[in-house]
């Protein structure tokens, strides 16, 4: 039997439905060697689900995700195999969390102004995370009835050209690598294909990226085409990158996508985690 991994995963310590220990017993039951826990801008699930990758026989990649802003365009960035008892690398997570809750407090009275009877604790109400995110203020609204499902919540409310819409305080790209790098990490280039860019502005990008210490590109995801696939190997081999691969699996918030095999056709071999550990800095 193939080893198969799955290098982008959520778990409830962020916007994620599987605690992270239920997370890693699902790993095991559907054969997967392992999983990287790449929660947004927090790393409190890895913990647990490290002690139960023992118990479960699954390895854990320390990882996280980062939001960033890109010009005018929001890019997350993973990083693998962080060192999540890092000082500086903890300290400069906090700065990132502390902006995303200034923000998270300007998006209630925005909605509130929009005649939204929110309050941040209705948001907390949603979940025991400890990073809250924008779909934890869509569930909430759901369950106070402002909405029908969490993607109205997006489209009328909260969605990137919506009236309601904070954007966060602005994250770079090299303030996510330098981060990632400064603990031992491989900063990765998530989902390139989402940034509705053309080829030469995603060129454009990944050039820029690579020249201030980023070391891969999620070559392997859900969403991808074979074509896709094709052009961001192309992209890899152009600027020395390794290639990683993920479902970005949430669980119930994206039913869709299940963990390891994205929406069915998604196969990420062994051999791709042993690549990216040959990539790590430390």
């Amino acid at each position: 039997m193939k080893k198969l991994i799955d290098l982008h995963v959520h778990t409830t310590a962020s916007d994620g439905t599987y605690e992270p220990c239920e997370l890693v017993e699902y790993a095991s039951k559907k054969n997967i060697a392992a999983i990287a826990i790449t929660d947004h801008d927090c790393i409190s699930g890895i913990k647990e689900a490290k002690k139960c990758g023992e118990t479960y026989n699954v390895e854990i990649v320390s990882g996280i995700e980062f939001s960033t802003r890109y010009n005018d365009t929001e890019i997350h960035l993973l990083g693998l195999y962080i060192d999540e008892n890092d000082k500086t690398f903890v300290d400069g997570l906090n700065e990132i969390v502390d902006a995303r809750e200034s923000r998270n407090i300007k998006m209630i009275e925005k909605l509130n102004d929009h005649g939204i009877d929110l309050s941040l604790e209705d948001v907390l109400a949603t979940s025991s995370s400890d990073v809250y995110t924008r779909a934890h203020f869509a569930k909430a609204m759901l369950n106070k009835g402002y909405v029908s499902s969490m993607r109205e919540a997006f489209n009328k409310y909260i969605g990137n050209d919506s009236p309601c819409y904070v954007p966060r305080e602005k994250v770079t790209p090299e303030m996510a690598i330098e981060l990632v790098l400064s603990c031992g990490g491989v900063p990765i280039l998530a989902h390139p294909t989402l940034y509705n860019m053309d080829l030469r502005q995603l060129d454009n990008l990944i050039s820029e990226l690579s020249k201030i210490g980023l070391l891969g590109i999620e070559g392997l995801y859900s969403l991808y085409n074979k074509s896709e696939e094709k052009y961001l190997k192309d992209f890899a081999d152009k600027y020395g990158l390794v290639i990683s691969g993920g479902s970005d699996f949430h669980g119930s918030n994206k039913p869709n996508s299940d963990l390891g095999v994205g929406r069915g056709n998604l196969e990420i071999p062994y051999s791709i985690l042993e690549a990216i550990k040959a990539k790590r800095t430390k």
